[in-house]
């Protein structure tokens, strides 16, 4: 039986004011690993490609778009709208990328950059014949997440990498995804994959020496104080865990539709009544004082109704009970 692709030409294509407006999983630790990558080999001169295996609608892309250099190569491979060469992959993709479209994944790159990546519309495997081998800095895995295709995309991209190059995999330990788990811990004890750190969603390795990345990558740690971190020694080596909860997102590539948004959300917004100014302070001596507070009435003791809607309601009906006996009260308070 032949599968049937439904036509989404018609469809609206997305028009993202910010990165976030992007479908897809990009947590902050990643983002901030990725942009400490690139930049720290940036600045080191390691010379070298980018790569990217499974886009979905872009977000990842986008952001290592913003991160390219002069000169340097951005692919990016994916099935798109193309049939899986495989009755599982088939499956995967109908289950999990229902909506995949790359004329989406063009659109929303298109929001943030003027010239689209090099594209290579097919399965993974095929991505050895568009990228030189020995020309990759940093490659980013992300395409099926089944054993057979993970394991093959990282013995792929072993050949691809350069020296310093680092490969990150993600869902390396996802619950639905075990086939992903079991390529890339195969890879470290069977295949030379020297791990450098890890997040939540994300593993990062290298072929090559990991000792300088990881040493620099300490000192730029101790340095941030949003972001957690232990070592552990895995298969003879160190592996740095870390979790970035609270900490400030990297900076993003400005959308061509944020101003138009950003002016939608002025007109939208409800008038708000104008604030009345402040009394100046006057000032007593040489220095002045602030004003004295004035004197309010002593509010009632709270009541057992009170005390129970503050230890037990969700905070959003809590706040609502709280805003009704001030009405109350000011209303009585009333001629």
């Amino acid at each position: 039986m032949t599968a049937v692709t439904a036509d989404r030409s018609a469809e609206p294509l997305p028009r993202p004011a910010r990165l976030a407006d992007v479908k897809g999983w990009f947590f902050t630790a990643d983002q901030l690993l990725f942009d400490w990558f690139l930049s720290h080999q940036r600045e080191r001169s390691v010379a070298g490609d980018l790569l990217e295996l499974g886009a979905y609608m872009g977000k990842s892309a986008i952001f290592l778009g913003a991160r390219l250099g002069d000169g340097e190569r951005f692919t990016v491979c994916d099935l798109f709208d193309s049939p899986a060469g495989d009755a599982p992959n088939s499956r995967e993709m109908a289950k999990s990328y229902a909506t995949l479209t790359r004329r989406a994944f063009e659109a929303n790159y298109l929001a943030f950059h003027d010239e689209l990546p090099v594209i290579v519309q097919g399965p993974s495997s095929v991505v050895g014949e568009h990228v030189a081998a020995d020309s990759v800095r940093f490659a980013h895995i992300d395409a099926s997440h089944l054993y057979e295709h993970v394991h093959g995309d990282i013995l792929a991209v072993r050949e691809l990498l350069t020296g310093a190059g680092v490969v990150v995999l993600d869902d390396y330990r996802a619950e639905h995804c075990p086939g992903v788990a079991a390529a890339t811990w195969q890879a470290v004890t069977g295949h030379g994959l020297r791990p450098l750190c890890l997040t939540g969603t994300k593993f990062y390795g290298t072929w090559g020496d990991p000792e300088p990345y990881q040493e620099a990558l300490l000192a730029w740690l101790a340095g941030r104080g949003d972001l957690w971190h232990e070592v552990q020694q895995v298969n003879g080596g160190p592996l740095i865990r870390l979790s970035a909860k609270g900490a400030k997102e990297p900076a993003h590539p400005v959308s061509r539709y944020a101003a138009e948004a950003d002016a939608a959300e002025a007109v939208e917004a409800p008038e708000r009544p104008a604030e009345k100014a402040p009394e100046p302070a006057r000032a007593s001596g040489p220095a002045a004082r602030p004003a004295a507070p004035r004197p309010t009435a002593a509010r009632p003791p709270r009541g057992v109704l009170r005390r129970v809607a503050v230890d037990l309601l969700p905070p959003v009906l809590t706040r609502a009970l709280v805003r009704a006996r001030k009405r109350a009260r000011t209303q009585a308070a009333r001629p």
